[in-house]
């Protein structure tokens, strides 16, 4: 899809960092369209994609190791500015005949970086300089850093540790730093970005979301034209958002189909058919199915079962469903870019998506051509779109939920009573992170039923009783996670009011552990 809001763009070269995607968010979020490609990205396909600028990101690699990623030298020759971070910088270090070299001190964290005497740098300009100040706080990951500057290349920044933190050819096309500015602890690095950005390549900012649904719309109707698309709707944000705006292209030609899988969490379907029925007058499917899975799920304890048995019923249902449709030509997804990025991403840290909690996909037997209007479009721009789209509040900021549902939050047998202890615990969780104002900056949080019971005393009784673990985690992505340290009071009201009001639980625990080595569902 080539229009005005793709006309300014950036091209980021992956070479396997952590914060590779962080990148292109920071840049999207300055309205300029970028993407992500491989180190290995070939110069035919760089000349085709025509960007303005090209960034080189870090890599868990050491530019030392027999097999580091290299991109194609002949990128520097193509008069495009260029900005290297971490390992980026090191890499084009060596192409122009610099030197890397181990660090004695490895730098991991925050580092105070103090800015050179060089006022007419576009890098930094706009940026407090030289003396008049302490410096800035910027973040650091690197155990090797740059002994020898290359030939015709100057230093522009430093830190106790690194002499050249910072670097910029005397031509002003190539420049590097050591430092992250994608991350939130380097406090100048949305103004270095945004120096790179319009000081250094001229973009303009085209890129935002109003323009992307005009720009979708067409698209969507120029494809489909008046035939049929399909789409499962979840009730989740992806799902949610494409529902409205292919219904906004095509009408009704859409046709949903929302499937109760029985291990929904309470009120949700009842929630999604009246959103989508009367607030968007959207051609909703519902299906009732939940005994039909609980009678599959029955006795079923291992977690990969379940979701091989709830994966397998929903494409059977989908395709029942889809059968009365009549002549169904396209299939609909809330696919989002990050999962595109991990299909083609070489190696390291950003090639790891995870997939445990997904249903799955669809049969190729169907053969529906696909309708993904979010290919290009990471999660919080989805909340933009769906923001745009005046979906309420409380169905785009919804945090992520699995495929499986509250069958891989009960460790054990899916029952009917376990479901219904869960999905009142849990309702008290959410509804208690809602009123602490915490929930949208939380990534994940929820209640988990485990398969143990614990003794414990409720007035002058002995009891045997089921035991509730609490989850809440933040992550940008769901690929990496650290658990959210909770206020006391929070933590203590959650508790008390599960124990006291869920019948059938005695004790309330709280899950610490980060991803990895934990994962963020138990199941």
């Amino acid at each position: 899809m080539q229009n005005d809001i793709h006309k300014e763009k950036i091209l980021i070269l992956d070479f396997g960092s952590q914060y590779t995607q962080l990148i292109a968010r920071r840049v999207r979020e300055l309205k300029v369209y970028c993407e992500i490609h491989p180190f290995n990205y070939s110069l035919e396909k760089v000349l085709h994609y025509k960007p303005k600028g090209i960034i080189l990101s870090g890599s868990p690699s050491s530019i030392f190791d027999r097999n580091s990623p290299k991109a194609d030298k002949r990128i520097f020759g193509l008069d495009i500015p260029i900005l290297g971070i971490c390992y980026g910088l090191q890499f084009l270090t060596t192409v122009f005949g610099g030197k890397v070299a181990k660090s004695k001190k490895r730098e991991y964290g925050r580092a105070v970086l103090k800015i050179n005497e060089n006022k007419d740098d576009d890098l930094f300009k706009g940026i407090l300089t030289g003396k008049s100040t302490q410096g800035h706080v910027v973040w650091m990951s690197h155990g090797d850093q740059i002994k020898v500057l290359p030939q015709d290349f100057i230093p522009i920044a430093r830190t106790d540790n690194c002499l050249y933190a910072a670097l910029r050819s005397r031509d002003r096309k190539i420049f590097g730093v050591q430092f992250h500015p994608e991350v939130v602890h380097t406090t100048i690095g949305k103004r270095v970005l945004n120096n790179y950005l319009f000081n250094i390549c001229r973009c303009k900012p085209l890129w935002n979301m109003k323009s992307f649904i005009v720009s979708e719309v067409e698209r969507i109707k120029k494809t489909v034209g008046n035939k049929k698309v399909i789409l499962g709707l979840s009730g989740g944000v992806d799902s949610s958002v494409a529902a409205v705006l292919i219904h906004k292209a095509i009408g009704k030609n859409l046709k949903c189909v929302f499937v109760n899988n029985g291990v929904l969490r309470s009120n949700e379907s009842k929630e999604v058919v009246k959103t989508f029925r009367n607030n968007f007058h959207i051609s909703l499917i519902y299906v009732d199915a939940a005994k039909e899975f609980l009678d599959e799920l029955k006795g079923v304890t291992d977690p990969e079962k379940k979701r091989k048995i709830i994966g397998g019923k929903f494409i059977r249902i989908f395709e029942r469903e889809a059968k009365k449709l009549g002549k169904i030509e396209f299939l609909a997804q809330g696919t989002l870019y990050p999962d595109v990025i991990e299909s083609v991403s070489f190696k390291g840290p950003s090639a790891t998506i995870k997939s445990h909690h997904n249903v799955g996909g669809l049969p190729k037997n169907m053969k529906l051509k696909l309708v993904e209007p979010f290919r290009e479009l990471f999660k919080d721009e989805v909340r933009l779109v769906g923001k745009e789209l005046g979906i309420p509040d409380k169905i785009i900021w919804r945090q992520p939920f699995p495929g499986p549902g509250l069958a891989i939050r009960i460790l054990g047998e899916v029952t009917g009573e376990r479901l219904r202890i869960l999905r009142d615990a849990d309702s008290i969780v959410i509804e208690e992170v809602k009123n602490a104002g915490l929930y949208r900056e939380i990534w994940q949080s929820f209640a988990v039923l485990l398969p143990v019971k614990t003794v414990g005393i409720m007035g002058d009784e002995r009891t045997y009783e089921n035991v509730i673990g609490i989850r809440a985690v933040s992550s940008l992505d769901g690929m990496t996670a650290d658990w959210v340290r909770l206020p006391y009071d929070l933590m203590a009201k959650i508790s008390n009011r599960i124990i006291n009001e869920v019948k059938g639980v005695n004790r309330v625990v709280y899950d610490i552990s980060s991803k990895p080595p934990s994962t963020i569902e138990w199941e």
